[in-house]
């Protein structure tokens, strides 16, 4: 690992989303702006709901990736179509993960109660399909019907996903290929949703969309790459979230998968039966195994090949006007992995 101090990988990082959060920074107010207009069209009943998901957001990603797909668009009404567009990725996003903490039990996201935690698991039920369903009231006003269809199917691709997962939870699927699977349905299918539509609605042609979707794609596995490694390598006091979650919920992700195949069979099968009978040690020999083994290299390998594969998606088009900051997203998911390197 990278022997930098933890202030430094946290100056490349911040100073690597100021740098793409800027020339979209007018965008994104729009968006929120555009949000918060919406919640007056939702019933009397489930304003509030609405208001408090909306406002304990995180960075809104996905939206920067719809803005930075279709900049520069030679569409007319491409300003006023990415901003809805942004809307539709952003409330199907925000629905996705009301429901992962019901079902997760999570009580907080980004440092504020979940709405399962503040409303009860029944309200939060019903507040990620209202999110749902007005995402997908605004994706059929517009003029295409690609937009809509896009969106309904990436919308029950990420379901299909956490279905999997559920149906996984407690056991040890050692399968590889199962997991990409699902980090393909669960996180790189709205990434590819929104830089594919992104440069659809701004009016760019179909060679473009279809580069910029698996740009979308690739990205979407890297960033779930390094949300595996955050959850297993990070400092707690660096990332909002408990280290462990992942592992204490039954989620083995890929640094877990690596790290079973490469234990001996027999101190393999004393955790993992150890882990079923639910014993909470078991989290601490994970973390402290992994440390004996390159896993974390080896996952950030995997890293850098799908992050050269997104970049490498938009070498044929380097003239148009957003392959470059595209690759400056691609440069930020880079940054932030360099938080944890540190450690």
């Amino acid at each position: 690992m990278t022997a930098r101090s933890e202030s430094e990988a946290d100056k490349v990082a911040a100073a690597g989303f100021a740098e793409v959060y800027a020339p979209v920074k007018p965008y994104l107010e729009a968006l929120d702006g555009f949000l918060l207009e919406q919640v007056e069209s939702f019933e009397p009943e489930i304003r509030e709901h609405v208001r408090y998901v909306l406002g304990h957001s995180g960075k809104r990603l996905r939206p920067m990736l719809v803005a930075y797909s279709g900049w520069g668009g030679p569409s007319e009404n491409a300003e006023e179509d990415l901003v809805r567009l942004g809307a539709v990725i952003e409330l199907v996003h925000l629905a996705t993960l009301v429901h992962d903490d019901i079902l997760d039990g999570a009580d907080t996201r980004h440092r504020q109660e979940t709405a399962a935690k503040k409303y009860g698991a029944s309200a939060a039920v019903l507040i990620g399909d209202v999110l749902f369903s007005h995402a997908l009231k605004l994706a059929a006003d517009f003029e295409t019907t690609e937009v809509c269809r896009v969106v309904a199917q990436a919308t029950a691709r990420v379901c299909a996903g956490e279905i999997a997962q559920t149906y996984q939870r407690g056991a040890v699927n050692h399968d590889r290929a199962f997991y990409f699977r699902v980090i393909q349905l669960k996180t790189a299918e709205l990434f590819e949703a929104a830089c594919l539509l992104g440069a659809r609605v701004a009016g760019y042609e179909s060679g473009f969309c279809e580069a910029a979707g698996l740009f979308g794609r690739r990205l979407g596995i890297a960033y779930q790459l390094f949300d595996d490694l955050v959850d297993l390598y990070a400092e707690e006091a660096m990332i909002g979230k408990t280290l462990g979650t992942d592992l204490e919920k039954g989620k083995f992700t890929l640094p877990l998968l690596l790290l079973l195949e490469r234990l001996p069979e027999a101190e393999r099968a004393d955790l993992l039966a150890r882990h079923k009978q639910g014993d909470a040690s078991v989290a601490g020999e994970f973390c402290r195994r992994l440390r004996d083994f390159p896993v974390f290299e080896e996952v950030v390998a995997r890293f850098e090949e799908e992050v050269s594969g997104a970049v490498a998606a938009m070498e044929p088009f380097g003239d148009l006007p957003p392959v470059e900051p595209m690759l400056r997203i691609a440069d930020l998911v880079r940054a932030q992995l360099g938080r944890i390197q540190a450690g």
